[in-house]
């Protein structure tokens, strides 16, 4: 990211730095309630699994909101649809600081859910526009850097906030940051045309297309394995390697470190090599998360593991994403919007799964076999996406030489 920083425009840095704000708000809201959980369970009564839904119908919430919001606002100004989904994401975080009941908690979780996808998604192709040649990967990082330091940062400070106050006062504070997003929207944000030529129809049919759906399902299943951790990483720590829950503010920043630092790395291989980064990551991820399944009963080689697990999943982001771009050119805008839905989906099912599975006898710590578990059936649908890959363009090859023979 430092090499895309050096060559791009300062109108361009402000454009990148108003997304990455929104991301970093966006981030805040959809990992804080991690640190949470016991104290959220406590307000309204319901155990940890249960809780686990403010988490997880948040994910599941973003699948469904993408594509709707993103049809939706398909032929409106680009800027313009930003600040509306700002917009949004204040009403949806007020609501859950203020919710009376868990199932009003759930809805504002749900409403918050769909600026998500619809916002990374017009966001990303916004950054890929404006990024030079070579330099899609490193600015579509830069974007999504403002989840690394969200991770880094705000979920922290956001758990201190719910620890030191409430919970619900994390939720104030996160849709007063949506307020200074939508200012510094409105403000750095240039008046983007609106996309010309734009058919839903077209936008659809190129999700159809089974590269574009291998890439999709490599998010879904590449991606949440990680979330099948994170989404129980409280219980996990201080449970299993024995931390305090006060604890969870610093432990929350490895995590954090080891996500900015797997973003940055992440971009600079997906504009250097995209397909092997994103088969060495996967791989890399798959191990870790089956390695947690160990190491989660030791204090320092749990905080070792879910450092690597923060780096290795976060650099799957950007590969991941400019796959889907490289594989969906006819249809950037929906095809992004939808992959973020994917990813959320991902973290829903491994919520969900986790959720099924820490309740048994294999206990809190399965939580890292079915991550592994997860993140295996990407990297197996990755080189599937490869190998499909080759053999079209060798038949492509083919085709092209036979046409050139002249005739007998």
């Amino acid at each position: 990211m430092s090499e895309y920083n050096a060559s791009a425009s300062k109108s361009t840095k402000l454009i990148l730095t108003a997304l990455a704000l929104g991301v970093f708000g966006v981030g805040v809201t959809e990992f804080v309630p991690v640190g949470l959980l016991p104290q959220i369970a406590n307000t309204f009564d319901t155990s940890i699994a249960t809780t686990g839904w403010v988490i997880s119908s948040y994910a599941a919430g973003v699948m469904v909101g993408a594509p709707i919001m993103t049809l939706l606002s398909i032929r409106r100004p680009r800027k313009q649809m930003l600040i509306i989904l700002m917009v949004l994401f204040i009403i949806g975080n007020l609501l859950s600081a203020v919710a009376p009941n868990f199932a009003l908690l759930i809805i504002g979780r749900i409403v918050t859910s769909f600026t998500h996808g619809a916002f990374f998604g017009i966001g990303t192709v916004v950054a890929a526009e404006l990024a030079g040649p070579g330099q899609r990967g490193a600015a579509v990082a830069y974007m999504f850097s403002g989840i690394s330091l969200a991770n880094l940062i705000g979920v922290p400070i956001g758990t201190w906030i719910g620890t030191m106050a409430n919970w619900r006062t994390t939720f104030l504070v996160i849709a007063a940051l949506g307020i200074l997003t939508a200012v510094a929207i409105a403000y750095l944000v240039p008046n983007l045309p609106s996309p010309k030529n734009v058919r839903v129809g077209r936008e659809i049919k190129a999700l159809t297309h089974p590269q574009v759906i291998l890439a999709l399902l490599m998010t879904l299943f590449g991606f949440g394995g990680v979330f099948a951790a994170l989404t129980y990483l409280t219980p996990i720590m201080t449970d299993i390697a024995g931390y305090a829950e006060s604890s969870m503010s610093w432990i929350l920043i490895i995590v954090g470190v080891g996500m900015f630092t797997g973003n940055w790395t992440g971009g600079k291989l997906a504009d250097r090599s995209l397909i092997p980064s994103v088969l060495a990551m996967l791989f890399l991820l798959a191990a870790t998360l089956f390695a947690f399944n160990f190491t989660a009963h030791s204090a320092i080689l749990s905080l070792i593991t879910i450092f690597f697990i923060g780096f290795f999943g976060m650099a799957t982001v950007a590969p991941l994403q400019s796959v889907v771009l490289e594989y969906a050119k006819g249809a950037p805008t929906l095809a992004s919007s939808i992959n973020i839905g994917v990813f959320n989906l991902g973290n829903a099912v491994a919520a969900w799964l986790a959720g099924a599975t820490i309740t048994t006898s294999l206990g809190l710590t399965s939580a890292g076999l079915v991550g592994g578990l997860m993140t295996s059936l990407g990297l197996v649908l990755a080189i599937v996406a490869v190998v499909l890959r080759r053999k079209a363009q060798e038949t492509r090859t083919t085709i092209s030489v036979v046409e050139q023979q002249p005739a007998a």
